[in-house]
């Protein structure tokens, strides 16, 4: 058996698109099963879920008390009868062969204790088409495949993944302590024992984009956070792209301090002029490699210039965690906040 596990909570506009492309799944070689675990609800979502639960045998929703992702996954996976355990989120929406294409990948790839494909955005709003357009290039989010596409092959990590239960068993099951980046997390540590991870194209799904530049904000300051927070349990830095936005702000801060500091005289005469100098490239640099990315992801020459927004929102929000992250984790050595353990839904 297959167990598609979904965390939920509040997801009253999306859940049931979520779980009419999942029992249009065709082709199947295997049964499968469907577990929504609710983090407490109080949108209707739930009488979604129990509707579901009665009309098909195949859906049933378990609570999750503690209402984080993680514990979702981990008390789905509990719950779970399937050797393939495939994680979704309830933003998204799936193509009908997407079970059996992570099925016959796992087949095909015995090395690979995960597999996974495509996250294709979906836009309710001009802005979000935006804001989808700039998560789908390398500039916006580096070398994701599952997010810029490309060839099928061996990846550092993928979205909605497809494991075997052999192999989280035996590595652990998801971080409880992890708001966000649980599964970089144990996708990591998947790489780390020996097991790979297998990217094929085929395997397509969409995921409903966030609407807004607030949203998005708060989304990527709660990835960098929670990425250095990953690093501290491991003693290293899990894949260096996540580095460049918090190096490219250090850079940017640096620079205009000197600047400061030269407007107040306090540099000699072969000094000046350096801060204002570095601070004007690299600004100068990050426009024209963002605009160029920016128009070849654009439909319409109208689009360009809310990419290059969401781009620096990206950048500059998931820099800024990540420096929050260091400064919490590495330097205070404190436990995480009380409001970075909040979802930004």
């Amino acid at each position: 058996m297959i167990s598609v596990v979904i965390p939920c909570l509040n997801e009253m506009a999306f859940i049931d698109a979520t779980l009419v492309s999942l029992q249009k799944q065709g082709g199947l070689t295997e049964a499968y099963e469907v577990i929504v675990v609710d983090g407490g609800s109080q949108d209707g979502t739930r009488d979604v879920l129990e509707r579901w639960a009665i009309e098909d045998e195949r859906f049933r929703w378990i609570d999750n008390p503690k209402g984080t992702t993680p514990v979702a996954m981990n008390l789905g996976i509990a719950a779970a009868r399937g050797e393939t355990i495939i994680i979704l989120g309830a933003h998204s929406e799936v193509s009908e062969d997407w079970v059996q294409r992570n099925v016959d990948a796992l087949k095909a790839h015995p090395e690979s204790g995960c597999v996974g494909g495509v996250v294709k955005q979906v836009h309710g709003s001009e802005q979000s088409k935006r804001i989808g357009a700039a998560l789908s290039t390398p500039f916006g989010v580096g070398d994701a495949r599952f997010r810029t596409g490309g060839i099928a092959s061996h990846v550092d990590t993928v979205a909605f993944g497809a494991y075997r239960k052999e192999a989280l068993d035996e590595i652990g099951w998801f971080d409880e302590e992890l708001v966000r980046n649980q599964d970089d997390e144990l996708n990591y540590r998947m790489l780390k024992s020996g097991w790979r991870i297998w990217f094929d194209p085929r395997i397509q799904s969409t995921y409903h984009v966030r609407s807004s530049f607030a949203q998005l904000f708060k989304q990527y300051r709660q990835y960098g956070y929670w990425k250095v927070k990953v690093n501290q349990k491991h003693r290293t830095v899990t894949t260096w792209r996540q580095t460049i936005p918090a190096l490219f702000i250090a850079g940017m801060v640096v620079s205009a301090s000197f600047w400061m500091l030269d407007l107040l005289g306090v540099f000699s005469e072969a000094w000046r002029g350096i801060g204002q100098s570095g601070l004007l490239t690299g600004a100068a640099f990050w426009l024209a490699v963002g605009t160029g990315s920016a128009i070849s992801a654009s439909s319409h020459p109208r689009d360009i210039g809310g990419i290059l927004r969401a781009y620096f929102v990206v950048h500059s929000s998931y820099g800024l965690g990540y420096w929050e992250g260091i400064f919490r984790f590495l330097l205070l050595r404190k436990a995480p906040g009380q409001q970075a353990g909040k979802l930004t839904r």
